[in-house]
């Protein structure tokens, strides 16, 4: 914190004293530092794009899934790139409601993908529900997948 606030006193006082040489060094690292921070703005915007291209489909179903993991997730990588790791959590909502049903705690868990998921490719498997709120019933609900916060390969 001292060492910004120098950093900044010093270039104002150099400004100040010698502005036809500290204002082009300014201006030029002003214009480095905003296209950096566009850059990183570009890059984080395309990653969330990938995020949000993925396809997952979350249901209750006892026919494919033992009774002790009854949600069934399929997830589907539409992206050119290999999916290294993916972590969500999963909502449930009454069908046109807008309340998380789930319990929220500190302790709530992560899923995630466990193994790469490559381009193309879709993954299935069943997964234990999430602890719901006292009185809904499970296989009346719909879940969603959100925070997710993913790799592709080579990013």
């Amino acid at each position: 914190m001292l060492f910004g606030v120098v950093l900044a006193i010093t270039w104002l006082i150099l400004l100040l004293r010698y502005p036809t040489r500290a204002l082009p060094l300014s201006l030029a690292a002003l214009a480095a530092l905003a296209t950096l921070a566009g850059l990183l703005l570009w890059q984080d915007a395309r990653h969330n794009a990938r995020l949000e291209s993925l396809t997952i489909t979350l249901r209750h179903d006892r026919q494919q899934c033992p009774a002790e993991r009854p949600l069934y997730i399929s997830l589907h990588n539409p992206q050119a790139q290999r999916l290294d790791r993916l972590d969500w959590q999963i909502e449930a909502w009454l069908p046109g409601e807008s309340i998380n049903l789930v319990q929220v705690h500190y302790d709530n868990p992560r899923y995630s993908l466990p193994q790469p998921l490559p381009a193309g490719q879709t993954w299935q498997d069943c997964l234990p529900l999430p602890a719901l709120r006292r009185g809904y019933r499970a296989a009346s609900l719909e879940y969603r997948a959100t925070n997710l916060h993913g790799v592709f390969h080579n990013q």
